[in-house]
């Protein structure tokens, strides 16, 4: 009896095909680390902001802090008749004008009144946005009173 000796583990196919796949994995991974995927990645702010209203038809708002307290440099509130306030001191006064921003203090409690003619009928929407000193601004509070 006669036996013959294959060298040939795999085919030539199989080997191809298998060195194709690791060269596409290689040129993802060294994409990534080129076009700077992970760095992109922003990391996700923790502070809360409650809002509800009140008999007067006031919206009142309080900051409850978080986490990221220390790097919040201020508040800014999109009312529901789309007049934009900002946080000016530690207390939470508001204002629709000025450039100078302050980070209110946990606890502090801001208010909105109404126009004379009273808000836009319906659910009223309001936005708080945060702005970080160490990073881009984030929405922090987006609801419906």
């Amino acid at each position: 009896m006669v036996l013959t000796k294959n060298d040939e583990a795999a085919s030539p196919v199989i080997g191809t095909i298998r060195m194709v796949a690791v060269t596409v994995i290689l040129a993802a991974v060294i994409a990534m680390y080129v076009f700077g995927m992970p760095a992109n990645v922003t990391k996700t702010k923790i502070v809360a902001v409650t809002a509800q209203l009140d008999t007067t038809e006031s919206i009142i708002i309080m900051y409850q802090g978080g986490q990221d307290d220390a790097s919040l440099t201020s508040l800014t509130i999109t009312a529901p008749d789309s007049v934009i306030c900002h946080t000016i001191d530690k207390t939470g006064t508001l204002s629709d004008s000025g450039t100078i921003y302050d980070r209110p203090n946990i606890g502090a409690v801001m208010k909105l009144d109404p126009l004379p003619s009273g808000w836009p009928s319906g659910q009223k929407h309001v936005v708080v946005v945060g702005a970080f000193s160490d990073g881009p601004g984030q929405v922090i509070l987006d609801t419906f009173v």
